[in-house]
């Protein structure tokens, strides 16, 4: 099974992404999205996970429904804060919190096979207002990456060099959640087109 792995400055970015892999034949139950709950459109309307905390249920939890979108769910990951989730990689990373994986969203990702420095690229983005998709195929025909890319995801490394230049060393999962300002949030709800 390959992974792959976006992260998107825009939460309809993202959102369009999946809907890309779900109409190329990618089930469901293979993507998974963690967006910063204050850039999407639908958290208002999203209800906490119970049971969060034990891991128990959350895989159907975020990840039921007709679609993955359907099964979004408002939990809390290490370092993230709250977040609206769906699918098999928010339930490892939930799952950290439990003691079944070890370093919530970067250790989960770096447990799916994305290295580390990218893993801590996608977490600090997502944490200050981004949405990360990933998938798991082994459906070769499908072109998983092409349909990633097709939405313009950010460049880890150029991102990576953009929050250096800032001070930033390292994504650090103690660091409080980041509430982005208004602008931002407005900023990050945009439609992409």
């Amino acid at each position: 099974m390959k992974i792959f792995s976006a992260v998107y400055d825009s939460y309809h970015q993202a959102e369009r992404t999946v809907a890309d892999l779900e109409a190329a034949g990618i089930p469901h139950s293979e993507i998974s999205l963690i967006a910063n709950k204050y850039v999407s459109d639908v958290y208002e309307n999203v209800e906490e996970v119970s049971g969060a905390r034990t891991g128990a249920g959350v895989g159907a939890a975020v990840g039921g429904g007709a679609g993955l979108l359907a099964g979004i769910g408002l939990l809390a990951i290490p370092g993230l804060g709250p977040v609206v989730a769906a699918g098999w990689l928010a339930a490892t990373a939930v799952g950290a919190i439990a003691g079944t994986a070890a370093g919530g969203i970067v250790g989960a990702l770096v447990d799916a096979g994305t290295d580390k420095p990218t893993a801590e690229v996608y977490s600090e983005t997502v944490r200050r207002g981004g949405t990360l998709v990933t998938v798991r195929s082994a459906n070769d025909a499908v072109p998983v990456q092409a349909i990633l890319d097709r939405h313009s995801p950010v460049d880890a490394a150029a991102r990576r060099r953009e929050y250096e230049q800032a001070g930033w060393v390292t994504f650090d999962p103690s660091a409080p959640a980041v509430r982005p300002d208004a602008a931002t949030i407005e900023r990050m709800r945009r439609r992409y087109d």
